[in-house]
């Protein structure tokens, strides 16, 4: 009898034309919609063996590896995924199994928000499809301004090669970022307090921990110039969200190009839905076609692997 496997969260419908599911092996059922509270969770996957989840829309901790009690694997996209509980998986015996992701879909939603930021063309197609004659935004430039990268990773160095194409000054700041390791990337280096001044485009690139859990914080906020807009494409934890609302509501900064929150998916009564200058978008970072054929692709031998006793691209911690 084959292992029942279920998809999660797969919110475009997409998953079952993104991989050849047949060579996994697996009874394959797919879930379209965020399945909701962790007694949800628990109670639709009762009879799954294995579980396959999109990296962090879901919540995979302890309480919930532990009432599922034919569980045997946990795949995610993605070589880590801060919502599973590796540990307690391991203590039930739980083979816990990623992908390989690309960074360019992420690196360039960054460039997605900057753009409509400055030159509204979302906007103004929106206006004009509505039957407004012409023209009634004015636009900005990137060229020449300083793109500010608080974290210059794979994805950070990737967003400092764009950036120069665009011709705009780069500067780069995370608590290990020094001056030597900035060499070759595009970027120079600057301090945290000089950078969150001197930019016209702030754009977050770290992965959340307990160190890098509002690292930017309301002082922060405060150095920044009144018209100096801010992204992140990172985790919304990152940023004290309470300080960034109000520095959006009482128009301290220009505005926030946001596609990650503290609750996904993002509350419908949450302010950042009314916020003028809230540019959001749902958690659209790495949700690209050739991405998902990449992961889904990876899940399915991921499975194959672990039927045939041979499990694949394992993550201990």
């Amino acid at each position: 009898m084959a292992l029942r496997c279920a998809i999660l969260d797969d919110y475009q419908n997409v998953a079952l034309t993104m991989a050849d599911w047949s060579k996994s092996g697996a009874d394959i059922t797919v879930f379209n919609q965020a399945l909701g509270s962790q007694a949800q969770v628990i109670e639709a996957l009762q009879d799954f063996d294995i579980v396959c989840l999109m990296r962090e829309r879901t919540p995979f901790p302890r309480a919930v590896i532990e009432a599922l009690p034919r569980l045997k694997l946990i795949c995610t996209t993605g070589l880590r995924n801060a919502a599973i509980d590796v540990a307690a998986a391991r203590e039930r015996g739980v083979v816990v199994s990623g992908t390989q992701s690309a960074a360019h879909p992420t690196a360039e939603l960054v460039f997605a928000h900057l753009l409509e930021f400055n030159r509204k063309v979302g906007y103004e197609n929106a206006r004009m499809k509505a039957g407004v004659p012409w023209q009634t935004t004015l636009g900005h430039d990137l060229d020449g301004k300083t793109l500010g990268l608080v974290g210059l990773g794979r994805l950070g160095s990737r967003v400092a090669t764009i950036a120069k194409a665009f011709n705009m000054n780069v500067i780069a700041w995370s608590q290990n970022l020094t001056a030597e390791k900035c060499e070759g990337t595009g970027a120079a280096y600057a301090g945290k307090d000089e950078l969150f001044a001197r930019s016209d485009y702030i754009s977050v690139h770290l992965q959340l921990s307990e160190r890098s859990r509002g690292i930017i914080g309301a002082a922060d906020l405060a150095r920044m110039k009144p018209t100096a807009f801010l992204v992140n494409t990172s985790r919304g934890p990152i940023i004290d969200e309470a300080a960034l609302i109000a520095a959006l509501r009482d128009g301290r900064i220009g505005g926030a190009g946001l596609d990650v929150f503290d609750v996904e998916p993002l509350p419908l009564d949450h302010p950042y839905r009314s916020l003028e200058r809230a540019q959001i978008s749902p958690h659209l970072g790495y949700v690209t076609e050739d991405n998902y054929r990449l992961s889904y692709g990876q899940i399915a031998d991921n499975i194959a692997a672990f039927i045939s006793g041979a499990p694949l691209r394992t993550i201990d911690s």
